[in-house]
């Protein structure tokens, strides 16, 4: 792998990046833009090379320290192409750790071109292809939502279907804390913020606790 690929990730290498990690993104992205040319996998307003970097592997790829490592699963509400979850699958091959991560999709198509990832990448995945809002009583580690739905819905989400879990990450963007201060108003969370690698104005909610205001 030449320089300036290993230069186009620079602002993770803090993450310990592997150089076998680095070629598997660059296999991932690989399969996306051809795939993008048949079916929307990802917006075509982002679908170069140097787009997927930076706005997507690299904003999916700066949630590792927020996973919980000791959970059997981890799970992505509706994501899409694999954002953040192909990612974490990726990252967690290094880890040689063992925890699956669970892709919940409503797109037949995108969840074809997932199994399609996860078998060509040998990633640790499971790809269910369902409305993640008519799932009951799942049990999972960390969940991780990433331009799926509002927060407020997301959270009812997680009152109203999970059973069990450890934590929940959001992607907030440059109008996350406006967001974050209305939900407030509903919710008390137990929370800490990582600003964004990929945008000033962007930030990392990791949630630990949820409960409804009366």
């Amino acid at each position: 792998m030449d320089q300036e690929i290993l230069n186009s990730y620079s602002r993770i290498n803090h993450l310990n990046v592997s150089r076998e990690t680095f070629l598997d993104f660059e296999n991932y992205i690989s399969m996306i833009l051809e795939k993008n040319k048949k079916i929307n996998i990802i917006s075509q307003n982002t679908a170069s090379k140097k787009a997927i970097i930076d706005r997507h592997i690299i904003d999916s790829a700066q949630i590792i320290d927020f996973i919980d490592l000791n959970c059997n699963t981890t799970s992505d509400l509706g994501t899409g192409g694999g954002m953040p979850g192909i990612i974490v699958a990726i990252m967690m091959k290094k880890l040689q750790n063992k925890m699956k991560i669970i892709l919940y999709e409503k797109s037949y198509h995108k969840c074809i071109f997932l199994k399609e990832v996860s078998k060509k990448l040998r990633l640790n995945t499971e790809i269910i292809q369902k409305d993640i809002f008519k799932v009951k009583n799942i049990e999972t580690g960390t969940i991780m939502s990433r331009a799926f739905k509002p927060m407020p819905v997301i959270l009812n989400l997680v009152r109203e279907n999970f059973k069990k879990y450890k934590n929940i990450i959001f992607f907030m963007g440059s109008s996350g804390k406006k967001i974050l201060n209305e939900t407030l108003k509903e919710w008390d969370l137990d929370y800490e913020v990582k600003k964004s690698l990929t945008n000033d104005e962007s930030f990392i909610l990791n949630i630990q606790k949820i409960r409804k205001k009366i």
